[in-house]
């Protein structure tokens, strides 16, 4: 590989790091109050008996399993398993509703089924309008689930859906790896946050 190559390559990660640093700086100025919002709500969800749902697609999918299993499993402490499940994992479930009904349908079927009164539905995209958010968010919304919507690009459709009940995370970018970035620090800083209020 010639000298050139190699210094286009390292410019061009040097720059991923550089706006990735700057997507997060803008985050932490907007963003930090309503993660807090997000944290006392599921901490009390939790507490009584509820439990949190998560849902996306793609790398957003992913880390709705992410953010489950670190709920289950743990974050940085040991602690008793939380109540939490990923909407995206259930081949059986995914591939059936997809096929009779809509993939439109494939989360919101889910939290009709498992969700009740009092539980959290946490619903990720990064532009703000995938179909089967959206109609998880309006299925929650109608069953007295409480919403923390994580997306980008301005909140999209997402965020028309959502009351002063819910806790709205938008990244401030409109690009999806900076968004799926930030994403992840914000799941990251409830889980600390959920174990600060249990454990401290």
């Amino acid at each position: 590989m010639d000298k050139d190559t190699l210094e286009r390559l390292r410019a061009r990660a040097s720059q991923h790091f550089l706006d990735s640093i700057a997507v997060k700086q803008e985050a932490e100025k907007i963003l930090p109050e309503q993660v807090a919002r997000g944290v006392v709500a599921m901490t009390e969800c939790l507490r009584a008996g509820g439990k949190v749902m998560a849902c996306g697609n793609g790398g957003s999918a992913a880390d709705a399993q992410h953010f489950s299993a670190e709920l289950i499993g743990r974050f940085e402490r040991e602690r008793q398993e939380l109540a939490a499940i990923a909407l995206t994992t259930d081949t059986s479930i995914l591939t059936a509703v997809g096929n009779d009904y809509s993939y439109d349908e494939i989360f919101s079927k889910q939290v009709r089924g498992l969700g009740k009164k009092g539980d959290i539905l946490i619903g990720i995209s990064t532009s703000g309008n995938s179909k089967n958010v959206v109609k998880a968010i309006e299925a929650a919304k109608k069953m007295g689930i409480k919403i923390i919507a994580l997306t980008g690009n301005g909140g999209g459709k997402i965020a028309s859906l959502l009351d002063a009940d819910d806790i709205h995370l938008c990244a401030p970018s409109t690009r999806t790896a900076r968004i799926q970035e930030t994403h992840l620090v914000l799941l990251h800083a409830i889980c600390d946050g959920v174990d600060h209020l249990l454990l401290d």
